[in-house]
């Protein structure tokens, strides 16, 4: 804050302006604050507990911004709004009183948190990530992508649509590679890395829809998060794709999670021998 020597009180009350009336417990020492004295403040309604360690400054009068603002402060250093909470702090999809998206770096262990949904993906680059009214979110791109994989196609199309109207993004960053997973999306960054021909992603085979395939090598693979494939009718189900993909004359290879991110290397060598000698390991690393 631009005055060290004013009142404790004061500074936070700056700092809950810039922050739409949210500050946190280490903000609050940092202002001059001991623990003491904030639960004196709280005793008097000076500071009101929204997450653990985080207070609305004065009352609590609804926001959506605060709301935004308090699961972004109570996840800490890195965290962003993301997925839904993030399309309507754009502007692509109306409020709601879900609970709020938030992203966090890593697999971070960070605890749950009563209201807050939170997101570990695998990758999120600086990139990805900006401000918007003051709030840590995930630009308009990722926002999208992201929203592949968490909303139903009638509203991804309506988010898509309005993300073009208010012009938050490129049609080629809209459109992207047609992924609906951070698996899917890790998977073609390894066909990439390892100069693979690039597959058709997401398309259909007879009434199939198929995670990536090449019509002319007469191959597809499969991506299968443990979420969307556990169970034994998941199990019965995607046995029953192979055998009718296998009777079009494709071969069918299903990749786990942790063989994508994890094992790189072997899957791409497994890739190359599938797809025939036009394949290349030439962009090994």
């Amino acid at each position: 804050m631009n005055d060290k020597g004013a009142p404790a009180d004061l500074r936070i009350a700056e700092l809950a302006r810039r922050q739409h009336g949210v500050v946190t417990s280490k903000q609050l020492r940092e202002a001059g604050l001991s623990r003491n004295a904030v639960l004196e403040r709280r005793r008097v309604g000076r500071l009101h507990p929204l997450h653990r360690g985080v207070y609305a400054v004065g009352h609590v009068a609804p926001s959506v911004e605060r709301r935004w603002m308090a699961a972004v402060l109570a996840l800490g250093d890195g965290t962003a709004l993301s997925h839904r909470s993030a399309a309507e702090l754009w502007g692509m999809l109306p409020v709601s009183s879900t609970a709020v998206d938030v992203s966090v770096p890593g697999r971070s262990g960070r605890r749950r948190r009563s209201g807050i949904r939170i997101h570990r993906p695998v990758s999120l680059m600086r990139a990805e990530l900006t401000r918007q009214r003051g709030i840590p979110v995930t630009a308009p791109a990722r926002t999208i992508s992201d929203l592949r994989s968490v909303l139903p196609a009638r509203e991804l199309r309506q988010a898509i649509r309005q993300a073009d109207f208010l012009g938050l993004a490129t049609a080629a960053e809209i459109t992207t590679d047609r992924t609906r997973s951070e698996l899917e999306r890790r998977f073609l960054r390894l066909c990439r890395r390892h100069q693979l021909p690039m597959p058709a992603v997401n398309t259909t085979i007879g009434t199939m829809t198929v995670d990536f395939c090449w019509p002319s090598r007469n191959l597809v693979v499969e991506t299968d998060g443990y979420r969307a494939h556990r169970g034994q009718q998941a199990f019965e189900d995607d046995r029953a794709r192979d055998l009718r993909l296998k009777g079009r004359g494709y071969e069918v290879l299903r990749l786990s999670y942790r063989q994508v991110c994890d094992e790189p290397d072997r899957v791409a060598a497994v890739l190359v021998e599938a797809l025939g000698p036009r394949a290349s390991l030439s962009g090994h690393t």
